[in-house]
């Protein structure tokens, strides 16, 4: 008796907490609220059968509990009750399966007049590629992949010419369009999905997949990876902003094509050493970094990184934190270059400087060192050199006490805090591990020996 009530008392417990839970799905912000109906449906279906199950349950424990003299029947086959269990379940699954493969049908049809958009995942970051003026993008291909082609565009495809390249995560789409989405992978199995748009989609190496949406409302909109894709899958987020076509239009004309891309110069070294004098004042006429200005080594960085970090500087990404004093004298500095290519060419200069060693300063213990890096491996490599690829600047031969100040200013929230500095905030997220000041002094200490 007393079992048999408890499974009842559980059912009623399960039933009252879906429908008085504070979890709820987020408010729809596309055409996909046949998504919500099926999920209903299902839940429906399964509620019922849950219901049912326990109930028969506790009837059969009640009905059928031991009595001193009672018997078990043993009734190996009863085709009767199998039919009818076949025939119910066969109807319950067909109600709930049906729906969902009509939705998924659509789903994966697009209007022929849907704007076309590429997502790109990465191991750990998003970016987009948008057609042209002529509405189609051009070839791609997974071997063509590489610093100066980070998506793999044929260059001998005159379609693709015209594509224009947003290189970050977040993506933003005119209000009250369509949109078909096409997907790639360009290492590992990811997964697209932006929750209020009740979209979500595999990214598989090798292959395309798409599927199409129209946007129902502005606002801003967390893009997620939701299959596990390596040791930071977790951080690998990005935004889709819905907005009006005028500020869709200014947004989409900020970003280069792939012909610009390709015409653009690697950097005048020479014009960069006049450029360089100014940064030479605190970091060094070498680029050896001087402690006392607080003022990092720069000779050895890799170039990519060097750029990203002064473009931050000079759009607010980095700098603007009130407890970032450091950032705060670089900003301004930053503010003498006067554009891109400014900062190409200094940074081509800075490219040419002797990498020399510097001194420890930072001690800990080297070897719980390595231990704790060992989550930092797949973004700046067993060495410490950097991957372009994951966004990940050099470690090795770099100023500890720098490497140091900045570990804790991402646990402190002072670095990878603003909603565009995306890198920083994986960063940001990725410096919990090193739980304390000693295991940062310990990580740090064991960098210097590689």
């Amino acid at each position: 008796m007393i079992l048999a009530l408890v499974v009842v008392i559980l059912m009623v417990g399960t039933v009252a907490f879906h429908f008085l839970s504070p979890w709820k799905l987020t408010a729809i912000a596309s055409n996909w609220d046949t998504m919500d109906q099926t999920i209903d449906l299902t839940f429906l279906v399964t509620g019922i059968v849950f219901v049912l199950v326990n109930l028969f349950l506790a009837y059969a424990v009640y009905r059928y509990r031991h009595r001193q003299g009672n018997a078990a029947h043993y009734e190996p086959e009863n085709k009767k009750l199998e039919g009818w269990l076949t025939g119910i379940t066969t109807v319950g699954i067909v109600a709930m399966l049906a729906p969902g493969l009509a939705v998924w049908a659509k789903f994966v049809s697009p209007p022929a007049s849907a704007a076309v958009v590429e997502a790109l995942g990465q191991q750990w970051n998003w970016s987009y590629r948008l057609p042209g003026k002529d509405g189609a993008l051009g070839a791609s291909n997974t071997k063509l992949i590489g610093a100066t082609n980070p998506f793999g565009i044929d260059p001998n495809d005159p379609k693709g010419q015209d594509d224009v390249l947003v290189p970050n995560p977040e993506l933003h789409l005119p209000l009250d369009k369509d949109v078909k989405f096409v997907l790639r992978s360009i290492d590992v199995l990811h997964q697209y999905a932006v929750p209020q748009f009740r979209v979500k989609m595999d990214m598989v190496p090798g292959t395309i997949s798409s599927f199409w949406l129209k946007t129902t409302r502005e606002g801003s909109f967390d893009a997620l990876c939701e299959q596990l894709c390596g040791v930071a899958h977790f951080a690998m987020r990005g935004r889709v902003v819905v907005e009006k076509q005028e500020a869709y239009d200014a947004w989409a004309a900020q970003f280069p094509t792939f012909a610009q891309v390709q015409r653009e110069n690697a950097g005048d070294a020479a014009v960069g050493q006049a450029l360089y004098a100014v940064c030479a004042a605190c970091h060094g006429d070498r680029g050896q970094g001087n402690r006392d200005l607080n003022a990092p080594k720069l000779a050895g960085q890799t170039p990519w990184y060097l750029a990203r970090q002064l473009r931050d500087f000079k759009h607010g990404r980095r700098g603007g934190a009130g407890k970032d004093i450091y950032g705060q004298q670089m900003a301004p500095m930053a503010m003498t270059l006067a554009d891109d290519a400014a900062i190409k060419n200094v940074v081509a200069y800075i490219g040419t400087l002797q990498d020399e060693r510097p001194q420890a300063t930072v001690h800990g213990n080297p070897e719980r060192g390595k231990a704790l890096y060992e989550s930092c491996v797949s973004c700046h490599g067993a060495k410490g050199l950097g991957i372009w690829s994951t966004n990940a600047p050099r470690l090795s031969n770099m100023d500890d006490w720098y490497l140091q100040r900045q570990l804790q200013n991402f646990k402190d929230g002072v670095r990878g805090a603003h909603p565009q500095d995306y890198y920083g905030a994986q960063m940001s997220s990725m410096s919990k591990a090193l739980v304390d000041a000693n295991a940062i002094n310990d990580v740090v200490d064991y960098l210097h020996t590689l």
